[in-house]
């Protein structure tokens, strides 16, 4: 565990004592919260943001089986579970859902439009439909986002950093999503000014990552981004394993890649944006409407680097990845 979330997990437990007090006297009824996850419930980040909402819960009170109960559904990125999941929570009526991820949110939007939604890592809710605007969002869903678009371009040149060889780009991306489409499109746009050429790989299924990928490793000076999508988590250890089969360098959209062998990311802390979450539902539990609650932006960003990796591909990391890197591992 890294120093800053050891202290973050200490400083919330002692202050969720007189919260949890407080929320107990009151005598209220047990509240119900459902939870729609995109990932498996064996995904190691998945869990892992699941127990940054609690601890974000505590904070503010709430303790699963005291004053709330917590459904939790996992639906491992397949749409067949996401449908059907959104469906059971909506019929459990709880006083609001925490969903993670465009599908999930697109399915509990599309079951219910009076159930309370908070979503998280989601990238672009307006044009998915699930909000009028990030200011006033006007319905029942609001939430966090997982980026914005101009962060797609960073990727591009941090690829380009940590690898100046590269001239070749293949974007993993979700054709399903809008995200996907933006993602990509911020990719293209910043694509000339650093002298590459971006061609996008669909993550429909396994085995059309493995085909485009082993076609694109043919040429050489190419590298990889891969685009923050619930898909993209779902083939996480299939994307770096051909990563590291092919000797592409690769920049991710979150940590939980490159904690399992992924060369090097750039994204929001999306551990902090679950804890962020539980603030939104407490506001909720207490009386007030997603229309009322602006979506919000990330507030920290990091990057992570794997130099076991980078050493397995034959890069030396500039010093100027290294002193930017918020974690390095070895």
């Amino acid at each position: 565990m890294r120093r800053r979330e050891f202290i973050t997990l200490l400083g919330g437990a002692m202050a969720a004592w007189p919260l949890a007090t407080s929320a107990q006297q009151a005598g209220e009824r047990m509240r119900l919260i459902g939870v729609l996850m995109s990932p498996a419930a064996n995904d190691p980040e998945g869990q892992a943001r699941i127990a940054a909402f609690g601890q974000g819960l505590q904070q503010w009170g709430w303790f699963d089986s005291r004053n709330v109960r917590v459904e939790y559904r996992w639906a491992a990125g397949i749409a067949d579970n996401i449908r059907k999941y959104a469906t059971e929570l909506i019929a459990l009526a709880p006083d609001v859902i925490l969903a993670s991820g465009t599908p999930a949110v697109a399915a509990l939007a599309q079951a219910s439009r009076t159930v309370p939604i908070v979503f998280t890592v989601v990238a672009d809710p307006v044009s998915a439909g699930f909000v009028d605007s990030l200011a006033r969002p006007g319905g029942n869903v609001t939430g966090f986002l997982s980026l914005e678009y101009g962060l797609s371009a960073k990727w591009l040149e941090l690829l380009k950093q940590i690898d100046p060889r590269v001239t070749r780009v293949a974007v993993l991306r979700d054709p399903a999503i809008s995200a996907g489409i933006g993602q990509l499109a911020a990719v293209q746009t910043a694509a000339p000014s650093f002298g590459a050429e971006v061609s996008p790989i669909n993550m429909r299924d396994a085995g059309e990552i493995e085909r485009a990928v082993v076609a694109f490793a043919r040429s050489t000076n190419g590298g990889l981004i891969v685009t923050g999508s619930p898909l993209a988590g779902v083939h996480r250890d299939l994307i770096i394993k051909l990563a590291a089969r092919h000797k592409l360098p690769a920049v991710y959209s979150n940590r939980s890649f490159v904690s399992v062998g992924g060369l090097i990311s750039y994204g929001p802390d999306l551990l902090d944006q679950h804890r962020r979450a539980a603030v939104y539902v407490d506001r909720i539990l207490k009386g007030e409407k997603p229309a009322d609650l602006p979506v919000q932006a990330p507030t920290k960003y990091e990057i992570v680097l794997n130099l076991t990796t980078a050493k397995a591909l034959g890069i030396e990391v500039p010093a100027t990845v290294l002193v930017r890197a918020d974690e390095v591992i070895e």
